[in-house]
């Protein structure tokens, strides 16, 4: 069986015989195309890829496999339903499809975090899990292709260490820049834009706002979700990378810090140097001022324009003697 026929055997499939080194081929060759038509700024031609990709079948088994073989893959939504058989996961992979397709809300949860409160997350069920997983194949594509060169956070192939690592070499050089602007995001996944995610994310736009209006149940109440993307959708840290995207180079043509391609500017003038971790984020500054009376408002309007705001307690400024703490947990 080959992962073309996969569709034509699609009542008789065996998971166990799935020829998984072909159906990550056919996906991988989906990804290099849509990838490359982001960089041309090609979008009905990546939006008409992305729709190939999530009705390949190779994609639907994939996005399955995903998630019936991660951590959670026992943990059930509101349903209490998990696929844990390989009768199940064939049953799952052959009803992801979009037309008609309607989301659960979400199960809340709480996790407790390092400094004493409680961190909300929000548990889809197996098959919006599964559907949320074969969208990301199609949107990863998009996300790396436009993220920013020094961004760290939720991505293939790079970690907390990595951010911290970049970071060190770029304090650590000669006549490097001696104050350091520590963002914090307040409640960067509750408030995100829904509007401005449905208008600038490239994927489907109708199951993106089913996702993102699904809701939530706590304590057997149903509650709606008017902004956010919840922590612990599958999708969720991809997309709010594409909300964050775009500061670093927002910084980089304003004050000649690294842009997008991973060149530096030419001009050295007020130079900044930004490296991010998900929603935490550093930007490097030859003064107080600059940082203080330029950069950091410059952070805030972008921020706002996708329904975020700084955490005027938490950002601050200092000199790096007097040391900071940026990804200390990790």
């Amino acid at each position: 069986m080959t992962a073309a026929v996969l569709a034509d055997a699609a009542p008789t499939i065996d998971w166990h015989e799935i020829p998984w080194d072909k159906c990550y081929s056919e996906v991988r060759k989906l990804q290099v195309r849509i990838a490359k038509a982001t960089r041309e700024r090609r979008w009905r031609k990546v939006q008409a890829l992305q729709w190939l990709l999530t009705h390949s079948l190779s994609a639907k088994v994939l996005a399955v496999r995903r998630v019936t073989e991660n951590q959670g893959k026992r943990t059930a939504g509101v349903d209490g339903v998990t696929w844990s058989t390989p009768e199940a996961k064939v049953n799952g992979a052959l009803s992801l499809k979009r037309q008609g397709y309607k989301p659960r809300p979400l199960r809340r949860m709480y996790i407790p975090k390092s400094n004493g409160k409680l961190r909300p997350l929000g548990i889809p069920t197996m098959k919006d899990r599964a559907m949320q997983a074969l969208y990301l194949l199609a949107l990863e594509p998009v996300s790396e292709t436009l993220a920013d060169h020094d961004s760290y956070g939720f991505r293939p192939e790079r970690s907390a260490h990595d951010a911290i690592g970049k970071l060190f070499s770029a304090l650590a050089k000669k006549g490097a820049a001696a104050w350091v602007l520590e963002g914090d995001i307040k409640g960067c996944f509750d408030h995100i834009s829904h509007d401005w995610m449905l208008k600038h994310i490239c994927t489907d736009k109708l199951t993106l706002q089913k996702w993102l209006r699904s809701g939530y149940i706590d304590k057997k109440l149903l509650y709606s979700t008017d902004a956010g993307t919840p922590q612990g959708g599958i999708i969720s840290p991809t997309l709010a990378n594409l909300v964050l995207d775009g500061l670093e180079d927002l910084l980089g043509k304003r004050y000649g810090s690294r842009k997008l391609d991973g060149h530096n500017s030419r001009s050295k003038k007020l130079q900044v140097y930004f490296v991010r971790y998900a929603d935490d984020f550093v930007i490097t500054g030859r003064s107080k001022e600059l940082l203080e009376n330029e950069v950091r408002p410059l952070v805030r309007d972008f921020l706002a324009e996708r329904g975020l705001t700084l955490s005027e307690e938490k950002t601050r400024v200092t000199h790096i003697s007097d040391g900071f703490d940026f990804l200390a947990g990790c």
